[in-house]
């Protein structure tokens, strides 16, 4: 099969819908979020993926708000947790209570039994409470007391960190860091997007926003069930492998991207496709998403660190490096 047979009429069919829900969720959140496209974007991509999303940037960036706009729009519960040094794994993950009417011990569950998790500031909470998010991440489970929870589906963890006030923070460790499937930034508004900002607050007459509800959770899982429809040519399987293997060779690295970089790369390339009602994969959805998706997950050595480095630049070095498959 070539890349541009794609796959069969109805799996064609079946990535139009997703294709369309898709744009027509980021049209929504882009009536609340002003010029801020490629984000919308990374975010869709990240929930049709299945994955967790971590927005690193000032405070005031509409963090918060891109979350539970997006949460409003897939119809999905949206829960807001605000980490703190005082923060403990049962307040997020809940824990058992004894019920003296049964005589027994009844789950209270807590607030990550949700379909979109905002975890605020979640490098100020100590090292125990961040790694109680570790199961839910990666398997959508939760153990209370020795019991597992399935958690609803679709399921997103979106945490956001703040990079200028480190004082009193807990840096997130490689495995946890290796959990989110991408790392963004939001970056700040231009002149005329501030103006817009300004001029659509003053139309609305109020601080809330109107959100329309553009799909379900049903829904969302349908969508991402259809990516694995998604034709992924084994040309592009070696050069996505090789983008991730690059990273371990490179001297100025400590530990390079694991194989979850290789699967996340792989998911997020179909999620962008689908995005573009493609139901095959081209070299360019995989370059589209590589600096968000291996960047985050490379440690540098200390000597790189302190000579500017970062995981971008490397990762930007490898793409320029990797000859590009041309599939017929």
């Amino acid at each position: 099969m070539t890349i541009a047979q794609g796959g069969t009429a109805s799996s064609k069919d079946l990535i139009r819908s997703v294709s369309g829900h898709s744009n027509n969720l980021m049209s929504e959140v882009a009536k609340v979020i002003i010029g801020k496209p490629e984000n919308l974007r990374k975010v869709t991509i990240g929930i049709l993926s299945n994955g967790n999303i971590l927005i690193e940037d000032n405070p005031g960036l509409a963090k918060t708000l891109m979350a539970n706009t997006f949460a409003r729009a897939l119809g999905c519960k949206f829960k807001r947790v605000q980490f703190t040094p005082d923060l403990l794994p049962a307040d997020i993950i809940g824990t058992y209570m004894y019920d003296q009417k049964t005589g027994e011990f009844r789950p209270r569950f807590g607030p990550l039994f949700t379909n979109v998790l905002l975890a605020d500031e979640i490098n100020r909470a100590p090292p125990k409470t961040q790694a109680a998010l570790l199961e839910a991440m990666e398997e959508k489970q939760v153990t209370i007391e020795g019991i597992t929870h399935k958690l609803p589906a679709p399921f997103c963890t979106m945490a956001t960190q703040n990079p200028i006030e480190q004082e009193g923070t807990y840096p997130l460790p490689e495995a946890q860091m290796d959990r989110f499937l991408m790392k963004m930034h939001m970056g700040y508004p231009t002149r005329e997007e501030e103006k817009a900002i300004l001029q659509r607050r003053k139309l609305r007459a109020k601080d809330d926003y109107d959100v329309e509800q553009i799909v379900g959770p049903r829904k969302v899982v349908a969508m991402q069930k259809a990516l694995e429809t998604v034709h992924v040519d084994p040309a592009i399987m070696s050069y996505i492998v090789e983008l991730v293997q690059r990273t371990r060779a490179d001297p100025r690295i400590d530990a390079g991207a694991s194989p979850r970089a290789s699967q996340s790369l792989f998911k997020a390339a179909r999620a962008s496709a689908a995005i573009d009602a493609r139901d095959y994969v081209i070299p360019d959805d995989v370059k589209g998403v590589s600096l968000d998706v291996i960047s985050h997950r490379i440690v540098l050595k200390p000597e790189s660190r302190i000579r500017g480095v970062t995981g971008k630049r490397i990762v930007n070095k490898i793409l320029g490096e990797v000859v590009v498959p041309v599939i017929q």
